[in-house]
């Protein structure tokens, strides 16, 4: 931290708010405070087009969050493909589970369609990179809005003894020489000071801890490659392979482009020597549908890079620090197999807005106002935020079931549940699109899930009667592991 700066250094001091990093919640944030009349000040270490393996899958929840903020025409001219659902298919190699349809035979997989029932009934899958620079343009563009290429390093401090009260940051602006070349360069540091500091800088937040935030649990790891023409199960889908020993997410990004998404638990294989891509090959492609598979040994053949993201979840708290407000994934994670990361965002930024806006807060200096929106920030985030958090957790933890008996009971009667249309299927899409945000509707359908795969295993016991107490038993066990992996995640969420 750092008390006031000294004469030396630029202070700047007439912006009602600084808003560190421009991604989805800093533009988005910027762009809607400016359109109430705030002036903003942006800061963004590196304000070229950012290349990430997520954040590309936004859900229709999210495109609502957009035409609420008047964003909805960032997802324009960037070779978006709209996303009408998700197909789920068992791994090629034949290791997957055995389901049976309506009909009594196995199937192959199991479609998920947004459906009509609530609009809209479309998400979108895109470029990160191009998205972000659309939101970018969209925040410099808006009357108000100072951008800022630097890098945020302190808060700044003030209020009495104790009372840790961020009054701005500190930050590092690189400036080329007289002569415009690299090598004379140097860093300016300057200070920007205003009632209210917003960190909106990521998953490898910087700030998070000053707000009392713990870092998040890295559970697994995705590793991510761009494959050209791609086939899919299912066009215009999130289509998830149901891989051992983790999932395989593949959706399109562009007319040409698939994104592929390979989870992987546990340690990460080494790129250096490369055991990663041996994994790939090996490990992976097998398990892919044909046409899959071959754009994958292609693009590793063509020795495209291999990216890595951590998937880390990082339960919510109370935004309580004065003159701090803590939004995105610097507050709240979860893992990204259901692509729900951006819509709480957007929402969050939309519940902001509101909880600050001049007609209830005229003035950021108005401590007590801020603070109350900030607490209120909590509460209002909570039903869809929960809801998607612990979806996405609990249905990789099914997905990635392994050879845990009790995991992959759930697992199958979760596609048995969806198979029996109607509410049973309905329902946990609009869950999982951010369309229905009720924990308790989430919790029925979890536990419906749970009761029917009891039902499955006490209903046909191995060796008949005689292995009838043992199927019990086991329908118990179903039941106590849907109770380990739901109620604590509830509890984590609605605390």
């Amino acid at each position: 931290m750092a008390a006031a700066p000294p004469p030396a250094e630029p202070v700047t001091t007439d912006h009602d708010v600084v808003i560190v990093g421009a991604g989805v919640a800093g533009c988005t944030l910027a762009h809607s405070f400016a359109r109430d009349g705030r002036k903003v000040l942006l800061i963004e270490r590196d304000l070229s087009e950012p290349d990430r393996i997520v954040g590309e899958l936004m859900q229709p929840s999210g495109i609502l969050a957009l035409q609420k903020l008047g964003l909805e025409s960032t997802v324009e001219g960037i070779d978006a493909i709209p996303t009408y659902g998700y197909e789920v298919v068992w791994p090629a190699d034949g290791s997957g589970a055995v389901i049976e349809g309506k009909d009594g035979k196995p199937i192959g997989g199991v479609h998920l369609p947004y459906g009509e029932v609530r609009q809209p009934a479309a998400g979108v899958a895109f470029h990160h990179g191009r998205f972000i620079m659309n939101l970018r343009r969209a925040a410099a563009a808006a009357k108000g809005v100072t951008v800022v290429e630097g890098t945020a390093t302190e808060l700044l401090e003030d209020g009495p003894e104790g009372a840790d009260v961020v009054v701005g940051v500190a930050y590092n602006v690189r400036s080329a020489g007289a002569d415009g070349e690299a090598a004379a360069a140097s860093t300016e540091r300057r200070h920007a000071r205003a009632p209210l500091t917003i960190a909106c800088d990521g998953c490898f937040s910087r700030f998070r801890r000053a707000a009392g935030i713990v870092q998040p649990v890295v559970g697994s790891h995705f590793v991510g490659l761009v494959l050209r023409d791609c086939a899919l199960p299912r066009r215009q889908h999130g289509n998830v392979v149901l891989a051992q020993p983790a999932p395989v997410l593949l959706y399109q990004i562009g007319t040409r482009d698939t994104r592929i998404l390979v989870d992987i638990i546990g340690p990460l294989p080494s790129q250096a020597d490369g055991a990663l891509a041996r994994h790939l090959r090996t490990v992976v492609a097998p398990q892919l549908p044909d046409s899959t598979q071959k754009c994958l040994l292609q693009a590793l053949d063509e020795g495209q890079r291999i990216r890595v993201m951590p998937n880390g979840y990082l339960p919510p708290v109370p935004n309580r620090r004065p003159g701090l407000i803590v939004v995105g994934d610097a507050l709240n994670m979860r893992h990204p197999l259901t692509g729900g990361g951006m819509t709480v965002c957007l929402w969050d930024v939309v519940h902001l807005r509101e909880l600050l806006h001049p007609t209830l807060v005229p003035d950021f200096s108005d401590a007590p106002l801020v603070a109350r929106a900030a607490r209120a920030l909590h509460a209002r985030r909570r039903p869809l935020a929960s809801v998607v958090n612990v979806l996405a957790l609990a249905l990789h933890a099914l997905f990635a079931a392994g050879d845990d008996a009790s995991l992959r009971a759930l697992r199958d009667a979760c596609f048995a549940y969806f198979l029996r249309g109607g509410a049973c299927a309905d329902t946990p899409v609009a869950l999982l699109s951010g369309l229905c945000p009720s924990p308790a509707t989430l919790a029925y359908h979890f536990f419906a899930v749970a009761a029917l795969a009891a039902w499955r295993i006490a209903t046909s016991p191995k060796g008949g009667i005689v292995g009838f107490p043992a199927a019990v038993a086991r329908a118990i066990a179903a039941l106590w592991t849907a109770c380990v992996v739901f109620l604590p995640l509830v509890y984590k969420e609605l605390r």
